[in-house]
């Protein structure tokens, strides 16, 4: 069996769309060196995986499974990223234009500010690298909640649904903001788009993954 390619996804909105949140400079960097080079070692890995299952190769294809989850990660990370900002000039980003989940994150956490001082917290306790997200857990009847993930890990757990994520690696604002994470944490809710929360929240697993198709 031929190993699945995969592709750089097109980003829906200009490099400088997101100014002044994100600069142009760390969007293109981001996007065109950083996840190209995920896509490409993911590429070489899958290929190489490709080729240890047709010689029935055991040894090698368990030694690449690391490069494949790095990598993956990395690939099914940004996507959903890129996804999941829109101009801060754009209705997307307003927080009416999720209501149900909105109403979810009230419920769940009191108000909409003690919800993001708690996704901001969780944000900047990460150790090293790795991803803050919102998720739709459908195995507990629905329930969000906030969880963090190292490196490139993506959320792939059994019935969860990640309904925004915000990175953060060091290349996702260190060009702009420096050793100040504290500042692209508070400056990036201007660019969540608050719509595609939505869209992921109301759908299904399988629906959240399912533009990723359109990459690979």
């Amino acid at each position: 069996m031929a190993a699945t390619t995969y592709t750089l996804p097109k980003l829906p909105y200009a490099y400088n769309a997101l100014e002044p949140a994100i600069s142009a400079q760390i969007m293109e960097l981001h996007h065109s060196k950083h996840h190209q080079t995920y896509v490409t070692n993911l590429n070489n890995a899958a290929k190489s995986l490709a080729t240890a299952q047709a010689n029935n190769d055991i040894p090698t294809q368990i030694q690449l499974q690391p490069a494949l989850r790095f990598h993956g990660g990395g690939h099914i990370n940004h996507s959903l990223f890129w996804q999941n900002l829109a101009p801060p000039s754009s209705l997307d980003t307003k927080i009416n234009a999720a209501p149900k989940l909105s109403e979810a994150i009230k419920a769940t956490f009191g108000s909409e500010k003690a919800f993001k001082d708690k996704f901001n917290a969780a944000l900047l306790g990460i150790q090293g690298s790795g991803w803050g997200w919102l998720v739709r857990f459908d195995n507990e009847n629905g329930r969000i909640g906030i969880v963090t993930t190292k490196d490139q890990d993506p959320v792939v757990g059994a019935g969860e649904v990640p309904l925004f994520g915000v990175d953060m690696w060091e290349h996702a604002y260190y060009l702009q903001y420096l050793n100040g994470k504290a500042a692209y944490v508070e400056n990036i809710w201007s660019v969540i788009s608050w719509k595609t929360a939505e869209q992921r929240y109301l759908g299904k697993s399988a629906d959240v993954f399912a533009s990723l198709k359109a990459s690979m």
